[in-house]
């Protein structure tokens, strides 16, 4: 049997009324061409072993790299039209990365309305990017805490994991940014079943499970 896990101080009845009352009328918007909404979140794929699951009779030995850089993806995924926009390094994500993500966003959709989907991080919530948005007419919507279900793009993360770096070794550095970076730049094409089948508009509550 399948399991997922839970994060133990989720508020199930508050992630009810954001998926109500917040998130389905700028997905609606979104669909009616009259917002941009896209989800926004860092994922820091460290270079080390990802270990996929096999049953056999044999002990088997996988190669595995010995450094621990990383690298660090800041994404924005558009809830409607798949496009991603990211921001890369790797350093650290902070407050500049996403002022640099939203200075892409506000070129790309110059004009429009735009909805941030945004977890609790520390660095989304200061000063600096909450003045820059409010200056750009950008809208800054925050999960409630616990609630990395609700972020579409935390799909697309686990997708990128299981595609290209589960159970493979990479020799070096340059090797795993650019597996990663060809995933990433192939949504749209190579991916494309996978995406609109992995990235649908349904989101798992817990307010029904035991």
């Amino acid at each position: 049997m399948k399991t997922a896990q839970i994060p133990a101080k989720a508020d199930a009845k508050a992630q009810v009324e954001f998926l109500n009352e917040e998130l389905t009328p700028r997905i609606e918007e979104a669909k009616a061409g009259v917002r941009q909404l896209l989800f926004v979140d860092a994922s820091h794929f460290v270079l080390a072993a990802f270990l996929g699951y096999l049953w056999c009779f044999a002990r088997i030995f996988v190669k595995s790299p010995s450094g621990r850089q990383r690298y660090n993806v800041l994404g924005a995924f558009n809830a409607v039209s798949h496009e991603l926009f990211t921001v890369t390094n790797n350093a650290y994500i902070n407050a500049n990365s996403i002022i640099a993500l939203m200075t892409k966003l506000l070129e790309q959709y110059a004009g429009q309305a735009i909805t941030l989907v945004m977890d609790n991080a520390r660095y989304q919530r200061c000063a600096l990017v909450m003045d820059f948005a409010r200056n750009n007419g950008i809208e800054l919507l925050f999960l409630p805490p616990y609630s990395p279900n609700l972020n579409l793009i935390e799909r697309l993360w686990k997708f990128v994991k299981k595609t290209c770096l589960n159970s493979k070794y990479y020799a070096d550095f340059h090797a795993f940014k650019t597996a990663i970076d060809d995933c990433l730049g192939n949504l749209g094409k190579k991916y494309k079943p996978d995406i609109l089948s992995l990235m649908s508009l349904n989101f798992q509550l817990f307010h029904n499970v035991s």
